[in-house]
């Protein structure tokens, strides 16, 4: 732990989730929201070796916990980026060798403020009634003081991830510290209806095109057997799951970091139900997976692993997305959020983008300005929305 005070707001480093006191986690109050839960934290930083985990927390002049700032350092290659990311970063690798500004073949080491693994605003906890914009420019700072504390610590980037758009008013402050901000995909925000009590309804909800859809994926689906996994289960499980998820994760335009699938095992003995897991056979063969979390108001879906050569004929991810809405129905959230990638097929079921801002800054002057270059030829990828539901207002709720 290190301490910092310089400012009208305290800094305190930790470098374990468990060097936290109870006390300040008393303070913070902050794990009603299970991103910001020590268990949640725990089993991150536990099952993830190839992540650097630190802490940050903002003490008020009462010495106060008011505020959690989570940080997570990465290695991060240019290579790794695929699909239709690869013409900026071909753009970046022949500029930026060229103004010998950078080294394609070298790690970029990526200090994030946030979830590496998760879509959403995960970064940052702040208590109800404190200047936000003050907190959000005290971690800032406080960031660049840590990475200059210990070589360890080393970063050539950093990363504020995910805000939304009611939250930009306060995170502008950032662009004072020299960060560009930029969104890539959107996450994909289903808005279940209250009345809805199953799924039976959420079908009669969609215009017949779309039911006809969901009815067909179900007769394929037919031969698929769901398990439900525990805990215990979940060790022989291990290889096959790893195996699927690599082939989901490798398809991705890219990954900040992979994902230690053994992590589940720590998830679901630390969050019990509130971690859930369901994997699917075809006869002995397991062709899928589907991991998520259920979070105050909202079901969240992570990562999933899928047998691609059996995709189509049994139509595993189809069925997957429908069974995250029969979970978030039966425990009558309010949303869906199915994280990015995939965003045609999940606005087939209702799904509308939100838009997600990162914030990103090289610590050198001249390579952050060649940054921001680069960060402007970044678009997300255009896909086509759909409109699957009768009445059009549980369609648009997420940009009203």
């Amino acid at each position: 732990m290190l301490l910092c005070n310089k400012h009208s707001l305290n800094v305190r480093y930790f470098y374990n989730i468990n060097e936290i006191s109870n006390d300040i986690w008393k303070q913070l109050d902050c794990e009603s929201n299970l991103y910001f839960h020590r268990k949640y934290l725990e089993a991150l930083q536990l099952n993830n070796s190839s992540l650097y985990f630190a802490y940050i927390v903002l003490f008020d002049k009462a010495n106060k916990a008011i505020a959690l700032g989570t940080i997570q350092i990465v290695d991060f290659y240019l290579d790794s980026v695929q699909n239709e990311m690869q013409s900026v970063v071909e753009w970046v690798k022949c500029t930026g060798r060229k103004l010998g500004l950078i080294s394609p073949e070298k790690a970029f080491k990526i200090l994030t403020c946030g979830n590496t693994f998760v879509s959403g605003e995960h970064g940052v906890f702040i208590k109800d009634n404190k200047d936000k914009k003050e907190v959000i420019q005290r971690i800032a700072k406080s960031i660049i003081d840590f990475e200059n504390s210990s070589s360890k610590n080393s970063a050539d980037v950093f990363m504020f991830k995910d805000f939304e758009n009611e939250s930009l008013l306060t995170t502008t402050i950032l662009n004072d510290e020299g960060y560009n901000s930029f969104n890539v995909e959107p996450n994909m925000v289903l808005y279940l209806d209250k009345s809805w009590s199953n799924l039976d309804d959420y079908l009669i909800a969609l215009k017949t095109k779309f039911r006809v859809k969901a009815r067909k994926a179900f007769k394929l689906s037919e031969l698929l057997k769901v398990e439900d996994v525990t805990a215990g289960r979940l060790s022989e499980l291990f290889p096959e799951m790893t195996m699927l998820y690599k082939t989901v994760s490798t398809k991705a335009s890219f990954n900040l970091g992979d994902f230690n699938i053994e992590t589940y095992k720590t998830l679901k003995e630390n969050l019990g139900d509130n971690y859930f897991l369901k994997v699917y056979w075809l006869e002995d063969k397991l062709v899928g997976f589907l991991s998520g979390i259920f979070n105050q108001e909202s079901l969240d879906a992570h990562f999933v692993g899928i047998d691609y050569t059996n995709n189509r004929e049994y139509a595993i991810y189809q069925r997957m997305l429908y069974d995250y809405i029969s979970l978030g129905i039966a425990k009558k959230v309010k949303t869906i959020n199915f994280g990015r990638t995939a965003s045609e097929i999940k606005s087939s079921v209702g799904a509308v983008p939100q838009d997600l801002t990162i914030y990103l800054r090289h610590k050198k002057t001249i390579t952050n300005r060649f940054l921001s270059l680069f960060l402007k030829r970044i678009q997300p990828s255009e896909f086509k929305q759909k409109h699957p539901f009768k009445n059009k207002e549980l369609i648009e709720k997420v940009n009203l």
